[in-house]
């Protein structure tokens, strides 16, 4: 099959990528074209200190502390990426969205499914903030577990190094 033929049935497959393209094609599209999505710094002031929420991440690909984020899909405003994960995610809502204020590329030359992104840095206020009581170590909660950090963890995912100079 060439070139042509596959490009007709990728496009006969998913005659409308806005609802996701499915675990597998995701993967193969991710071999051939960087892939962009949002993180979201959400921070905030107590006792005159300054935390910041990360996530718990633990799948195939990353095992650490991540900002909150998903990938833009088709046709997707940025804006309403950022509120779905605000809302899947955080359980909450956006009440400002501010950015993007910081745009990173991030590649990693060792793999090539998910191995190029373009990430976008916004910073989110919420309607209501999680109220966060995590106890146990890091590698036995569960994924999307929230915690709200004073300073830059150790484990934080080395994609999200770049980062640090927020806390």
């Amino acid at each position: 099959m060439d070139r042509e033929e596959i490009s007709f049935e990728l496009t006969r497959a998913v005659p409308d990528a806005s609802f996701g393209l499915g675990e597998q094609l995701f993967h193969a599209i991710s071999r051939l074209t960087p892939i962009i999505n949002v993180d979201l710094l959400v921070q905030k002031n107590l006792e005159g200190k300054r935390y910041t929420l990360l996530s718990w991440r633990k799948d195939n690909f990353y095992v650490g502390w991540h900002f909150p984020g998903g990938i833009v899909r088709f046709k997707e405003k940025l804006t309403d990426r950022i509120l779905k994960v605000t809302k899947e995610e955080l359980s909450s809502v956006a009440v400002h969205i501010r950015g993007p204020i910081t745009i990173n590329e991030i590649t990693n030359p060792e793999r090539d499914v998910r191995g190029h992104f373009i990430s976008l840095l916004y910073s989110v206020g919420l309607k209501h903030y999680p109220d966060i009581d995590v106890s146990g170590s890091d590698e036995t909660l569960p994924p999307g577990t929230l915690r709200w950090f004073e300073s830059s963890p150790h484990n934080l995912l080395k994609q999200h190094n770049m980062y640090r100079g927020f806390f």
